[in-house]
This record gives C-alpha cells, structure tokens and sequence, in this order.
C-alpha cells in the first residue's frame, strides 16, 4: 500500500468516526463505556477532532 493509498483509507475512517459523532449529537444518543456515561461534549470534541484529521488526510493524499 503506498502512502497516497494509505492517506485516503485513514481519511476515510476518521470520516465514519466524525459522521457517527455527529449522528450521536443529532439524536441524543447515550453512550455508556463501564458504566460510565459519556458526556456530550466529547462527542463535540471528537467531531472537531475526527473531522480535522479526516479534512488533512484527504488534503495529504493529493
């Protein structure tokens, strides 16, 4: 796999990640991870996060 191939696939995955926090948001859903609940902020976070690493992984593979 070379790099550009590498870049588009990482990209990719961090856009699911970014799009099942946003769906998260969008519908309240709960997320508990042992008992925890999860904040909804994090998933803010997460998105930002997810989608600024996905836009750089797609600018990077061209």
């Amino acid at each position: 796999m070379n790099q550009k191939s590498y870049l588009k696939l990482v990209a990719v995955i961090f856009l699911v990640i970014a799009f099942l926090h946003l769906l998260r948001i969008v519908f309240s859903w709960e997320a508990n991870i042992g008992g925890w609940a999860v904040p909804m902020w994090l998933s803010w976070a997460a998105l930002v996060v997810a989608g600024y690493l996905s836009y750089r992984g797609f600018v990077l593979s061209k």
